[in-house]
């Protein structure tokens, strides 16, 4: 089931695809184009991996990690579908990056990779978006790289785990202003999803509701304020943001906290 978060007349509401149509649990129905999209899920810790394509690693020269490279992405950087990304001021080289997010279904602790697909409750797409200018080091986590506000867009559905038979093949493509920039699958994830969350639940609870961006392949290239993104994944849909520049009047576009308790 595709399940959305979006707000309509004034009220938050919680529902799922049909038929081209939102449809909220009380059974109304609300068109697509004319809702606020929020979040998918309200997200508790949100994680990613850099590398985690061999692709995207020999595509900047870089030797492929040996364990998951993880980091951060902080809660202040997620934005909803269609909402607008916020180009900093000063920044030379800015890209994005497709990538499947995993959405945690129930808690996990010191998991076994197989039986960690147990533990996902879902998938969504993320748009990873990195100033590439303060990524000089992989060493370092790329906080300042890709932590700005705004630059963790995700969504637009969440995508219910028994609705995809195998995260590790589906295709994958990037647009920017309708033009194709990124086609590949996951199949070419260097740690699989389950070797993933086991590496990480051997050291730290994964909470239900907590998201794990799972890398990108290669073909990422440089996006400009007036562009609009297009993250497209197999059987998930598409997430799609503008960008503008940075005022100093601008604010981050965030989606309106909602009930933890609510976490599809």
């Amino acid at each position: 089931m595709k399940r959305a978060r979006f707000i309509s007349k004034g009220r938050l509401l919680q529902g799922h695809l049909q038929n081209g149509m939102l449809v909220d649990h009380a059974g109304e129905t609300h068109h697509p184009d004319e809702v606020v999209w929020q979040l998918p899920v309200q997200p508790g810790k949100v994680l990613a991996l850099a590398l985690n394509f061999a692709e995207h690693a020999e595509e900047f020269g870089l030797r492929k990690p040996t364990e998951p490279a993880l980091f951060w992405k902080p809660n202040t950087s997620l934005l909803p579908h269609k909402g607008t990304v916020i180009y900093p001021q000063g920044a030379r080289f800015m890209h994005f990056e497709c990538e499947l997010a995993v959405i945690m279904g129930r808690n996990a602790r010191r998991v076994k990779a197989k039986d960690a697909l147990d533990y996902v409750g879902g998938y969504t797409i993320a748009n990873d978006l990195v100033v590439r200018d303060y990524v000089s080091n992989t060493f370092r986590p790329p906080i300042r790289g890709k932590g700005w506000d705004t630059f963790g867009p995700l969504g637009p559905y969440y995508v219910t785990a028994d609705e995809v038979l195998d995260p590790h093949n589906l295709r994958m493509r990037a647009y920017v202003n309708g033009e194709l920039r990124q086609e590949t699958t996951t199949q070419g994830m260097i740690f699989s999803i389950p070797e993933v969350i086991e590496f990480i639940s051997r050291f730290m609870t994964l909470e239900a509701g907590d998201v794990i961006l799972t890398g990108t392949p290669k073909g990422i290239s440089q996006v400009h304020p007036g562009d609009l993104m297009r993250m497209e994944i197999e059987g998930l849909g598409a997430l799609e943001n503008p960008i503008e520049w940075e005022t100093e009047e601008a604010e981050p576009v965030l989606s309106e906290e909602g009930d933890r308790s609510l976490v599809l």
